[in-house]
């Protein structure tokens, strides 16, 4: 597969052994970028927009949990999946980093074969939902043009008609493409 056509993951954690150990495990499937901390993570977002963002808890000077909050606030990265991967396993700071808007809690130390498979399934799930999406918006489309038809078909010519026709043709041509 091309590296340009991979979906890319930014890792962040503090600790290096993870990071590596991240980077290993996604890098055949997926572009990865690591950074250490808070500040190097929001650095890397201003060129790049991953699809997902793997997060520790336990980061130095800005944990995780206030920077999900930030992401989760920001409008150029509030739809960006969030997964925490960290060392806390009690079920109160998987509730927390969950009600905080992250998608995951994977516990460290991480079995590789988990975390591919959880990202893997995360980005499909990502992926369906834009297409859920694009049908909606096509469909919401679709209903505008044909009340707006209703509404002036007292006055619409047959040549209107026949160009609103061809205009609806085009969007269920659309709706097709992206199924």
């Amino acid at each position: 597969m091309n590296q340009d056509n991979k979906k890319f993951i930014v890792l962040v954690d503090d600790n290096p052994v993870t990071l590596q150990s991240g980077m290993n495990v996604l890098s055949g499937n997926y572009r990865v970028a690591t950074a250490p901390s808070a500040i190097k993570l929001f650095e890397l977002l201003e060129a790049n927009q991953p699809d997902i963002i793997i997060l520790d808890v336990d980061i130095p000077e800005v944990n995780g949990y206030q920077i999900i909050q930030v992401l989760k606030f920001r409008a150029d990265t509030k739809d960006i999946p969030v997964i925490f991967l960290t060392g806390k396993t009690n079920s109160e700071d998987e509730v927390m980093g969950l009600s905080l808007g992250a998608i995951d809690y994977i516990t460290k130390p991480f079995q590789p074969s988990l975390l591919l498979k959880r990202v893997e399934m995360h980005l499909l799930i990502e992926e369906q939902n834009k297409k859920i999406k694009n049908i909606v918006g096509l469909h919401d489309t679709l209903i505008k043009t044909m009340m707006e038809l209703a509404v002036c078909q007292e006055k619409i010519s047959e040549g209107s008609i026949n160009e609103v026709q061809q205009q609806i043709r085009v969007l269920l041509d659309q709706i097709k493409i992206n199924n």
